[in-house]
């Protein structure tokens, strides 16, 4: 019984997930890209959020605690540091040396900024909006979700990844769903096997090289 309903509660927190994706595109689209510079700015770190909601409203029925999905509040230094350096690590690989290598198409943004309010700006959304939700859901709710009814840490990374690169179909990129399955296995390795890796540092890591890009497309 126990099993079922951690069944029933992934499957409900990911269908949840993908529709709260649908609904920030469309209220980006049809709302928020209407609102003065100010406005969507905010708006766009404050609707992201409606894809963790439905996750959110399952961790709480199932009376679950934050430090079950891993977060905790031993070491945050090294927590937040562990996620600096991953950030560092995976953009390094993922878009420094594609770029260098003449396949920058391929891991482009999209976004062409050129002044520095433009980057704050970016870093704050990827890692205030994008990153904490994304890593609340996919390395946080539905990892651990999956490692409870699977009692196997490497099928449950595997299986959320898959997900998680899903989760990025909407894109209508088949590229960026498998780039992004692979950095949902790796950011799964990270938790699992490095010492003081949390959620918090995945929270981070995620946000900052999201942001990097970015970076990377400007300088080079």
């Amino acid at each position: 019984m126990r099993g079922k309903r951690g069944s029933i509660g992934l499957i409900i927190g990911y269908a949840g997930a993908m529709l709260g994706v649908l609904a920030v595109r469309q209220l980006n689209q049809l709302l928020i890209r209407t609102q003065p510079p100010a406005g969507r700015m905010a708006g766009m770190l404050a609707v992201y959020w409606l894809i963790a909601l439905v996750p959110v409203i399952v961790m709480l029925v199932s009376r679950d605690r934050l430090k079950d999905y891993g977060f905790s509040s031993a070491r945050p230094g090294m927590q937040l540091l562990n996620g600096v350096l991953i950030a560092l690590g995976l953009s390094a690989v993922l878009t420094v040396m594609p770029i260098l290598s003449g396949f920058g198409a391929f891991v482009g943004s999209g976004k062409e900024y050129r002044h520095l309010w433009q980057f704050a700006y970016e870093f704050a959304y990827c890692i205030l909006a994008v990153g904490f939700t994304e890593e609340l859901v996919f390395r946080g709710f539905l990892l651990e979700k999956l490692r409870r009814i699977t009692q196997n840490d490497l099928a449950a990374a595997g299986i959320s990844s898959v997900l998680f690169g899903l989760f990025h179909i909407f894109s209508g990129n088949p590229v960026q769903v498998i780039l992004t399955t692979l950095i949902g296995l790796l950011l799964c390795i990270c938790k699992q096997k490095i010492r003081h890796c949390t959620l918090l540092s995945l929270m981070l890591a995620h946000g900052i090289y999201d942001a990097l890009i970015s970076v990377w497309t400007f300088i080079f």
